[in-house]
């Protein structure tokens, strides 16, 4: 099985939908995106997100299945820097603090403790292991157990945050690791693919960054 992440076009965040330049590059992430057998599209039910998948999903003539746990994440906490912007924080963690995520716990630091893009982290990774269980791989620890397993090839469309939660789980890093050190720009493509073998266990292999 392959899993497709696709950032949105550049947005329009007033309004919720993508700028001209914006829908500029969602159609040529379609275009991208024709060779890569997609079977199944998942979007956020953000107007930026659903816009960007229209762009692949009326090229490959499927449907749109929309997930609410894919919008993107807010943040906040009483007393954290930055409003508890899990970016600027995540960046502070690594470049000025040297925090060793090997050691210790990022969610105890206190940055992270109390803030409200933890515990929406925390609601993704409990649907993105559904999601996946549902197509024959369970997640156990750092790895996979491959219960049949699946040939497809699933995109998700969604944000900059979901995704960053999504990939730190799925890779077993840590979320302001990820975050700084694993940008990805407006209608960007990270493929990861999760190898079929049956009643053992694996671990699904960046592709495509």
């Amino acid at each position: 099985m392959r899993l497709i992440f696709v950032r949105h076009g550049e947005p329009d965040y007033a309004h919720d939908c993508l700028t001209a330049d914006g829908k500029r590059q969602a159609e040529a992430a379609a275009s991208r995106l024709m060779r890569e057998g997609i079977t199944e599209i998942y979007s956020s039910p953000k107007g930026r997100a659903l816009e960007t998948a229209a762009s692949t999903a009326e090229k490959l003539e499927l449907p749109v299945h929309v997930l609410d746990y894919m919008a993107e994440i807010t943040w906040s906490g009483e007393g954290i820097p930055f409003g508890g912007h899990p970016w600027k924080l995540s960046s502070m963690m690594v470049d000025e603090e040297d925090f060793d995520f090997w050691e210790n716990d990022w969610r105890k630091h206190p940055y992270f403790k109390g803030n409200k893009a933890t515990e929406l982290y925390d609601v993704i990774a409990a649907n993105i292991d559904k999601l996946l269980a549902g197509f024959g791989y369970r997640h156990e620890g750092s790895r996979f157990y491959c219960d049949g397993g699946s040939d497809k090839t699933i995109a998700l469309f969604s944000h900059g945050g979901f995704g960053a939660c999504a990939l730190a789980h799925i890779l077993s890093l840590p979320f302001p690791y990820v975050n700084t050190v694993m940008p990805y720009d407006y209608a960007s493509v990270i493929i990861l693919d999760f190898p079929i073998a049956d009643k053992e266990y694996i671990h699904p292999r960046i592709a495509l960054f």
